[in-house]
């Protein structure tokens, strides 16, 4: 009996917020289908891929399409085409479309076809389908620029242009205030100026059972740009030439009430410079690599102990930013001191092992009293290890690479004043 099929396809189809007028998924869907159908083209189900509410601009973001990338490359070929509502669908990125088509017709032998764009195997569809591509982009690099030009235009005069900040919720063309957060925001700049750091706000309003406008728990971050944001001025304010860092940002007066003064809001200024000046003096000295670094976590809540602003102490970074209620502080000359001794001991009782470890060279060179130059990869018994991680010689980056191929993490309490070490296997506790 004559086969029903005469190939295999897959099908792709996207949808994005930004185009109006294109068909829904499942209309897309269903012409796909019956063009299939018209043509004897087996289309299954674990093959039908769908972005949907993504833009076609870049093929980094689009998860599905990624995915029937991957699944056309699996041996033996899973399809023989990749069927389209438009060329649209696959890419309004002529970078793109052509690597992805080239990929695809190349190196897997699949071919790309629009069920409403048929291009024929004459050598001009080439330059048909080069003049759809280039279109497509016209068309999306078009549209932003005109959905930014309008939203520019909205916010010139006030208007909503952006989701509510805490303290306010979406009214009538305008932000209104929110009663169950608006209070908040003049207690926060009140405590701020009173003394209070934004990581002790912002364990203030946790434990309040205040969330920020996402439901996530406030960080020290969190209480910082509320402080320096105009929004709380009747105030709103925009990069007008794109979501860039060096676009300049532009403040314009809204329509929403304010919640705080100017005066308030001009002393937060002030004293918010101030704190970041005396954060970048304290902090631009303080080398970042250190023996422990990445390895010492907080025995409460499991969180990495990093290095405070002055650099020679480590702490909590979760309750830096106002998320965990218990200090862990400790001096990096102490916790040295605790953790080689602590080691020396847990060592000790092991049966003589080695561990071998790679070094750059300049660090084999520096370290050659301690380490045998005999090339890049060196193997020590573990009782010299103390010794080596003392040497003044080696980097403290050269030292975290050692106990990182050695540790998996160490357990501070400082509740206890005790450490605990996790070693990798083949090593145990």
């Amino acid at each position: 009996m004559e086969n029903k099929y005469l190939s295999t396809a897959a099908a792709y189809i996207r949808v994005s917020t930004e185009d109006q007028i294109e068909f829904s998924p499942d209309s897309q869907r269903k012409r796909i289908q019956e063009y299939a159908d018209r043509n004897r083209i087996r289309l299954l189900e674990q093959y039908i891929f769908i972005d949907e509410g993504i833009s076609g601009r870049s093929a980094d973001n689009r998860p599905a399409f990624l995915n029937m990338i991957r699944t056309a490359g699996q041996t033996p070929k899973p399809f023989d085409q990749m069927l389209l509502w438009k060329f649209s669908r696959f890419a309004r990125n002529r970078q793109d479309s052509i690597f992805y088509k080239s990929k695809l017709r190349r190196e897997y032998g699949i071919d790309v076809i629009s069920i409403t764009e048929q291009l024929s195997d004459d050598p001009t569809s080439i330059l048909i389908e080069a003049l759809l591509e280039a279109m497509d982009e016209y068309y999306s690099i078009n549209l932003a620029q005109e959905v930014r030009r309008g939203m520019n235009e909205k916010f010139s005069r006030g208007g909503i242009v952006c989701p509510p900040p805490f303290g306010y919720r979406t009214g009538n063309e305008r932000y209104d205030p929110d009663p169950s957060t608006a209070p908040f925001i003049p207690m926060i700049f009140s405590d701020f100026l009173q003394g209070m750091s934004c990581r002790q706000i912002a364990e203030k309003l946790n434990q309040m059972a205040v969330n920020t406008v996402r439901g996530n728990a406030f960080e020290a971050r969190s209480i910082r740009y509320i402080l320096g944001n105009p929004v709380y001025l009747g105030m709103q304010r925009r990069r007008l030439s794109g979501p860039y860092p060096e676009s300049p940002m532009s403040v314009v007066p809204a329509l929403h009430p304010p919640l705080i003064s100017e005066e308030v809001f001009r002393s937060a200024q002030e004293l918010l410079q101030l704190t970041q000046k005396k954060h970048s003096s304290q902090f631009g000295g303080a080398a970042s690599s250190f023996m422990l670094r990445g390895l010492v976590r907080c025995s409460l809540c499991g969180a990495t102990l990093t290095r405070t602003q002055k650099g020679e102490t480590l702490q909590c970074c979760r309750y830096t930013r106002g998320q965990c209620s218990q200090s862990h502080s400790i001096s990096l000359s102490v916790i040295n001191k605790a953790v080689l001794q602590k080691l020396s001991e847990d060592l000790s009782r092991l049966p003589m092992r080695r561990i071998t470890f790679t070094l750059p060279a300049k660090e084999q060179k520096k370290g050659r009293k301690y380490i045998p130059a005999s090339g890049l990869s060196t193997t020590i018994d573990f009782s010299e290890l103390p010794v080596l991680l003392c040497s003044p010689l080696l980097s403290e980056a050269a030292k975290n690479e050692i106990l990182q191929s050695l540790i998996s993490k160490i357990l501070f309490s400082r509740k206890d004043g005790t450490i605990r070490i996790y070693y990798r296997s083949p090593c145990t506790n």
